[in-house]
């Protein structure tokens, strides 16, 4: 499982190192899956799960025929792109996917694990977005409240 939040800082030549708490989870895993996310970040996925995640988007009938889901397909799939691990854990993050959401080289970045993908944020752009979601965060919460009442452990 990945998760936690980890700051470093993308070097001159465009790579993030992966902390070893991290690389220990990917168990032996040679190469991550990039693409954009839905906010001002990137996603950042095991091939398996982008393999589903693209499934579900491309697999659904008559899809090339719906406009959300062609939009999924242009910016989620279209724009993915499979990168090496390196021998010291640093992953090499395309200049295309960084100029989208304004990430530059030798700037502190947020790599966020959240389960079964992670996200990597500039630092500005993530403090921004807690920070704009606060409001929303809390009526999640109440949310999952009511969902865990209901539930059984």
């Amino acid at each position: 499982m990945l998760t936690g939040e980890y700051r470093n800082t993308i070097d001159e030549k465009g790579r993030v190192l992966i902390p070893s708490k991290v690389r220990s989870a990917l168990e032996g895993q040679t190469s991550l899956v990039i693409t954009r996310s839905v906010e001002n970040c990137l996603w950042i996925m095991l091939p398996s799960y982008f393999e589903y995640v693209r499934k579900k988007i491309m697999d659904g009938g008559g899809a090339m025929f719906n406009s959300d889901t062609r939009l999924l397909q242009r910016i989620i799939i279209g724009q993915a792109m499979e990168v090496d691990i390196d021998k010291t854990g640093r992953l090499l993050i395309p200049p295309q996917l960084r100029a989208k959401i304004n990430l530059n080289v030798k700037e502190e970045t947020v790599l966020l694990g959240i389960s079964t993908y992670m996200e990597l944020w500039s630092v500005p752009s993530y403090e921004q977005f807690l920070k704009e979601s606060e409001v929303l965060f809390t009526q999640a919460s109440q949310r999952l409240s009511e969902m865990l009442h209901d539930s059984e452990v």
